[in-house]
């Protein structure tokens, strides 16, 4: 990776962006040593342009900036670099210096859990529940979902909120074994409701129907 520290005077911007959330916390500057500190230590240092000294984050309050990974832009002269951060990022005691909080969106998680399902379905380890409908097979992980679906259709008539969300939940998971068994993942789903929210394939399937060649 070829960064131009020389543009700006030995300086580069380094966006701080959390790896999980995907939330920017803060914008620091590094020159070389401070960005080869941050390779060697795996703990974010930067280069502080009011002490003229190089500062790690987190070396006074605790809250460190581990290293995940960093790219540079297109110009070499920005990097872009992804932590996971312990504490509060801003010296002011908030997650962000924008005073925003560092959460995920909660559907966010679905590709967190279609990713864990995805290591079950190549690793297979004993004892795994995911791993037992994998190893029973296409067909009874459909059955699965077929009857979770049916007990999230009951609960919806004659229960609950707190007892149709347990059930949507486990027909979502086993929805996503089963995508995940006929090779697809949940993001396909998205694709395909994205597709079908223009209006152009609305009046397309309707053109279709009209004409009678609708599949």
């Amino acid at each position: 990776m070829k960064i131009d520290f020389e543009k700006c005077g030995g300086l580069v911007p380094a966006i701080i962006q959390d790896a999980e959330t995907k939330n920017v916390l803060m914008l620091g500057y590094m020159n070389e040593e401070a960005y080869q500190k941050t390779l060697d230590t795996k703990k974010v240092t930067f280069w502080s342009r009011s002490r003229k000294c190089l500062w790690t984050k987190g070396e006074t309050s605790g809250h460190f900036l581990d290293l995940v990974d960093i790219k540079v832009d297109c110009d070499n002269d920005t990097l872009l670099v992804r932590v996971h951060p312990h504490g509060p990022t801003c010296h002011t005691g908030t997650d962000t210096c924008w005073a925003e909080e560092n959460t995920a969106e909660p559907l966010s998680f679905l590709k967190e859990l279609q990713d864990f399902i995805d290591r079950r379905h190549e690793e297979m380890p004993e004892g795994s529940y995911t791993t037992k409908l994998f190893k029973d097979g296409v067909k009874r992980i459909a059955q699965k979902v077929g009857e979770e679906a049916l007990e999230t259709v009951i609960e919806a008539c004659t229960g609950t909120k707190e007892q149709l969300t347990y059930e949507a939940a486990d027909m979502l998971y086993h929805l996503i074994v089963l995508l995940t068994e006929k090779g697809l993942r949940i993001e396909d789903l998205v694709e395909e409701l994205h597709r079908r929210h223009d209006p152009e394939w609305d009046r397309q399937r309707r053109e279709a129907k009209a004409a009678g060649t609708m599949k």
